[in-house]
């Protein structure tokens, strides 16, 4: 790996984890794209896997007052019992046909929040289990556990507080899951490792920059940026089921 790439990379992982820090998610939207026009995807897929769990840790240890601890543990245990079935649905469901049902969902609802914010809200945490499932399901199947935990926070109006460090409570644990799968596996590569202990200055500074930019920002901008966030999500999606 040349230093010119390096240099491209850690810029990259530093903007993700400055959104991630920011609004809880989007590191690897933001970063996949980006690295795969420098990197191969075997080399990408596995750096972000680094990336994710070592922000969710670094969020929690500024922000674990605002951790809805009941919420995250019902959404983890509800994604374990989803993995089998996820796993399942792998071998008979289009992944193509999933995708683009899924991201139409996500964007018909980040449009309608966007035109009507606040209206659809989830007042129980019982509902918890089925996103949970859903995201268990999903991941499992076409790694795409994010959407339905992030759905059901938005759902649950939480503050921008708690929705980004229940969102980490979340990730930490089947994050790690997945990297230590990913490292089972074999992904875990010399300039993959380089790569990540290179970019971790740069996360950390990242953390204290997007934490402190979060505060700032008022609760209905910052769930106007989370649906537009939702929305390049969905597209992203719609764009991958297309192609």
């Amino acid at each position: 790996m040349d230093p010119g790439t390096l240099i491209w990379i850690v810029a990259i992982v530093g903007f993700a984890a400055l959104v991630r820090s920011t609004f809880g998610f989007g590191d690897a939207l933001i970063g996949m794209p980006l690295l795969a026009l420098f990197v191969p995807v075997r080399t990408a897929t596995p750096l972000m896997a680094f990336v994710g769990p070592t922000l969710a840790t670094l969020l929690l240890l500024r922000e674990w007052r605002h951790l809805r601890v009941r919420s995250a543990l019902n959404l983890i245990l509800a994604t374990l019992a989803g993995i089998p079935f996820g796993l399942f649905f792998l071998k008979r469901v289009d992944e193509r046909a999933v995708n683009a049902v899924l991201a139409a969902v996500i964007i018909l609802f980040a449009l309608y929040n966007l035109v009507q914010p606040g209206l659809l809200r989830l007042r129980t945490e019982r509902s918890s289990w089925a996103f949970g499932f859903a995201a268990g399901v999903l991941g499992a199947a076409y790694n795409t556990n994010g959407p339905p935990v992030i759905l059901y926070g938005v759902l649950r109006g939480w503050q921008p507080e708690t929705f980004r460090a229940t969102l980490q409570g979340y990730f930490l644990p089947t994050g790690t899951a997945i990297l230590i799968g990913q490292g089972i596996a074999g992904l875990w590569s010399a300039p993959v490792l380089k790569a990540y202990l290179f970019s971790l200055p740069l996360i950390v500074l990242a953390v204290l920059a997007g934490t402190a930019l979060a505060k700032k920002i008022h609760p209905s901008r910052f769930a106007a940026a989370v649906h537009v966030l939702m929305l390049a999500a969905g597209a992203i999606l719609l764009i991958k089921s297309l192609l």
